[in-house]
This record gives C-alpha cells, structure tokens and sequence, in this order.
C-alpha cells in the first residue's frame, strides 16, 4: 500500500472511533478530531481546523439525512423563529472567526484553541456529573431571537476557529435558555450548524486553507465516512453505556490530549523559531 493508501486508511481508522465516542454522547467528534489531526496527521493548526471543518460538514449532512424522517416537524416548528435566530448569528460568527483567525499568528492560535477545547472538556464533566434540565427563561419572542442571534454569533466564531459543528454549545444553550426537548435540540443543532460550517469553510476556502485538493480525497472523505460509520454505531449503542459517565471520561480525555497535542506543537514551534534565528553578534568595540 502506498504512502496515499495508508493516509486514507488512518483517516477511516481514527474518524470511526472518534465518530462513535460522538454518537454516543449526542456529538459530531469534531472536537476530538482536531488534536488527532495536530498529533498524529502533523497538520499546522491553521489548516487542521479547516479540514475538521470539512469533515464536520460531511458528517452534519449524513447526520440530518438520519435525522430529518424521525423529527416532529410540529415541535420543530415551534421553534423555527429561534433556530432561524441562531442561524442568522451563527453565519455572522463563523465568518468573523475564520477572518479573525487568519490575522492570527499560528502560536496565538494554537493557544486560542487549547483554551477553547479545555473549556468544552470542562463542559462535558460538568454535563457528566450533573446533566443540563431547564425548562428555559421565559421571555418575549422579540428578546428570545435577539438572544438566539447573540448567542449564534459566539458559538459560530467558536465554530469556525476550532472546526467544529458547535453542537456542544448549541445543544446546552437550548436545553437551558429555551427548555427544548433535548431530542429537538439535537435536530435544531444540526440545523442551526450546516449553514455556520458553510460560512466557515467558504472563507476558510478564501483564505487558501483547500487549495491542495487531494487532501480532500486522502483526508477528509475517509475520515467522514470513518465519522458516519462510527456515529451510526455509536447511537446503536447507546442504550448500552451510561452517557453521564462517558461525559466524564471523555471529557478529561480532550483535556490531556489537547493539552498534550498543543503544548508538544508549541515547543516544536519554539524548537523551530531557535534553530532559523540568526546568532547574535557582539558589538564592535
């Protein structure tokens, strides 16, 4: 097998698993792509987050397609002024993000986002030790899709800067803000996410990050097929495997492994930077 074969391979090998700990806890896996795709892919920071991007999308589309013919379209109606809210914030996030995120420098970025995916860690330990129900905050529907779209906007800059779908933030924001039936959030969420990914990716696209296009056939398209499949499993499993200590687990899991997986790149960085910098001279007397 070649050296294209093997990359592929490792893609559908890693995408699989990461797709399944997703489905299990109501989640695309992005999150945990990201560091898989710094550690082991060895992708600068920059371009990994857009193609995780990439393959958030893959695996949002087949994940509305499974979706879509089980939702109530009553209960999801009743809440289209929201997601509409949502999606509304979310494109203005995302294209603020992936354009603020080109200005960055790769260290400040790669900073930026160990904080982001320790956060989302912390989240999901907290979601395992006591899970998120709310009835919502009663408010009028000017005030609710006024927050709908401020909270958009926060979720797609996270979004597009990490790479991710925003469904670990989406989800809670509806579960606690709006009381949405978690069954209706999780198809909300996927909603509310396809058109933020899009945004990201097209200024993504705008920034050169999908200018090598076999990277699309090597790495993103088995990875999202590794996701799709992994994900099916991982609902069939669901009613197996306690999903508040899954939280737990994984949570602490993308704590190390992003604190691991970024702190090793930034002292690769510095290595890096120590070895180009020119020596310094001694002054002249």
């Amino acid at each position: 097998m070649n050296e294209k074969g093997k990359k592929s391979l490792l893609a559908v090998l890693t995408g699989a698993p990461i797709g399944c700990l997703g489905g299990l806890i109501g989640l695309g896996g992005a999150e945990f792509r990201l560091p898989v795709l710094v550690g082991l892919f060895k992708y600068p920071t920059r371009q990994a987050v857009a193609f995780n991007l990439a393959v958030s999308l893959v695996t949002l589309i087949s994940s509305l397609i499974m979706r879509l013919p089980q939702a109530s379209l009553p209960a999801l109606t009743a809440i289209l002024p929201v997601i509409a809210s949502f999606i509304a914030g979310g494109m203005i996030g995302a294209y603020t993000g992936a354009n603020y995120s080109k200005r960055l420098s790769e260290h400040t970025l790669e900073k930026i986002i160990l904080i982001l995916l320790v956060s989302i860690g912390i989240l999901l330990v907290v979601e395992g030790f006591s899970p998120v129900v709310s009835s919502g905050i009663p408010m009028l529907l000017p005030v609710a899709v006024l927050v709908g779209i401020a909270c958009g906007i926060g979720i797609g800059i996270v979004s597009s800067m990490l790479g991710v779908a925003g469904g670990e933030l989406i989800i809670p924001t509806l579960l606690l803000v709006y009381g949405v039936d978690i069954k209706i959030a999780g198809t909300a969420s996927v909603l509310i996410s396809l058109p933020t990914v899009v945004i990201g990716m097209i200024k993504h696209a705008s920034n050169g990050a999908y200018a090598e296009k076999k990277e699309w056939r090597e790495l993103v398209v088995p990875m999202g097929i590794g996701s799709i499949v992994g994900s099916f499993v991982g609902g069939l499993l669901i009613g197996y495997i306690s999903s508040s200590l899954l939280k737990l687990v994984l949570g602490f899991i993308l704590i190390l492994s992003a604190i691991k997986m970024f702190t090793k790149a930034l002292k690769s960085a510095r290595a890096s930077k120590a070895v180009i910098a020119p020596p310094v001279r001694g002054r002249k007397l």
